[in-house]
């Protein structure tokens, strides 16, 4: 199931699916976040929407789930209880509680990797 929002602190719609997922995921503010993973970033010499730094921070605070072959929704549907921050191409989405949260529902996207938040 999807639930839209947008956790901008603008309401904009532009391409911070990073800082958007972790705000959501995290229960922090859009600005905490994007600070969090800017600093994060930083001290790796990495921009923080790189796929390498929002991988090693997934990876460094979160336990990895991989599921291949699997869209975003199917995740969803079978893990009714729980946080996790999902992968995809070109994108990172935030499930809670089988609910893909985000500004659009990109449930039917086939997903790389999730980590469990909690």
């Amino acid at each position: 199931m999807f639930w839209y929002y947008n956790a901008n602190i603008f309401d904009y719609d532009i391409e911070d699916c990073t800082v958007r997922a972790v705000s959501t995921a995290e229960n922090i503010s859009w600005d905490k976040a994007y600070r969090k993973l800017s600093d994060y970033a930083r001290k790796r010499g990495l921009m923080l929407s790189s796929v390498e730094s929002v991988e090693e921070y997934l990876d460094d605070n979160y336990d990895k789930v991989c599921t291949p072959y699997m869209t975003v929704g199917e995740f969803a549907y079978e893990n009714p209880r729980g946080t996790y921050l999902v992968t995809m191409p070109n994108h990172i989405t935030c499930i809670i509680d089988g609910y893909v949260i985000d500004t659009f529902d990109c449930s039917d996207k086939y997903m790389f990797c999730a980590w469990s938040v909690g």
